[in-house]
């Protein structure tokens, strides 16, 4: 894992995985992570 490309560390020092870094292990884990690019966990909008 390379830091900036598949994490990086918040401003509470907690390590963030990136869009990118759920894209290369392929599956979602269902725990509603911040960059899902499945939207897990995202609530839908209205139009």
């Amino acid at each position: 894992m390379k830091e900036g490309e598949d994490f990086y560390f918040n401003e509470d020092g907690f390590m963030v995985f990136t869009e990118a870094y759920h894209l290369k292990r392929g599956y979602c884990c269902k725990n509603k992570c911040k960059h899902c690019p499945w939207g897990y966990g995202k609530t839908k909008q209205k139009k």
